[in-house]
């Protein structure tokens, strides 16, 4: 009675890591062999792991990552271009905690969306909030939240993002219109959050992407130091 009476408060506590295990060493009578603080040090033990699981599984959901990669299973064949020292540095996500920007490169087909949904993945497994977003698709949802009343919101949402993931980038020139709503995102977010964009084309084209130069200016101005792959 007594057992259960405890493993119920537990649960009222949302301690659901730590019932679950005191249940378990209920079940395992070698345990008893464990001094107290070793017991409780395992139950303690799968509290936070179980809390850092949910919280990886949330983070994941919210990222709405396009593809399910992860840095781990790269292909580092010398062709690609991807040198294993770089992407060991960038496994740390010390450049999070900088908010630094990852700027990767190369033509359709070689990889760049799984490399940017693999360092999304890290992201992710460090406790960092992202967000993966085709241009198209954020601008579409920038313009439907003018509509509906919902654009502030949405731009304080993705201020706060700790690493907003933009693929696709210069597929179509875009209009004035279109700079301006980039350039919303980008200004909210420069030297406060990191961004990584993925495009296939090279980086001394993109101010062609944009068709009024005074944005492209404004849009394209990088914090001091990124990291650029091409792929």
């Amino acid at each position: 009675m007594l057992t259960q009476h405890t493993v119920n408060r537990l649960n009222e506590m949302r301690l659901f890591g730590m019932a679950q295990a005191f249940r378990q060493q209920l079940e395992q009578p070698c345990l008893s062999d464990l001094s107290f603080e070793e017991r409780f040090g395992l139950l303690v033990d799968h509290e936070w792991t179980t809390r850092q699981s949910r919280l990886l599984e949330r983070l994941l959901k919210k990222a709405k990552l396009r593809l399910p990669a992860c840095l781990e299973d790269l292909d580092y064949r010398p062709q690609r271009g991807i040198d294993p020292s770089v992407m060991a540095r960038l496994s740390t996500c010390s450049w999070l905690e900088r908010h630094q920007n990852i700027l990767i490169c190369g033509p359709t087909g070689v990889g760049k969306a799984y490399l940017a949904c693999a360092f999304g993945n890290t992201a992710c497994r460090h406790g960092f909030s992202t967000r993966y977003y085709r241009v198209s698709r954020l601008l579409g949802d920038l313009f439907a939240a003018r509509g509906d009343g919902s654009y502030a919101s949405l731009l304080n949402r993705l201020q706060k993002i700790d690493l907003l993931i933009l693929d696709d980038w210069g597929l179509n020139t875009y209009t004035s219109k279109e700079s301006r709503e980039i350039l919303e995102v980008v200004e909210d977010r420069s030297q406060r959050c990191s961004t990584i964009i993925a495009s296939q084309i090279p980086i001394e084209h993109w101010h062609e992407c944009i068709a009024d130069p005074t944005l492209a200016d404004a849009i394209l101005e990088q914090p001091e130091k990124n990291d650029k792959m091409n792929t």
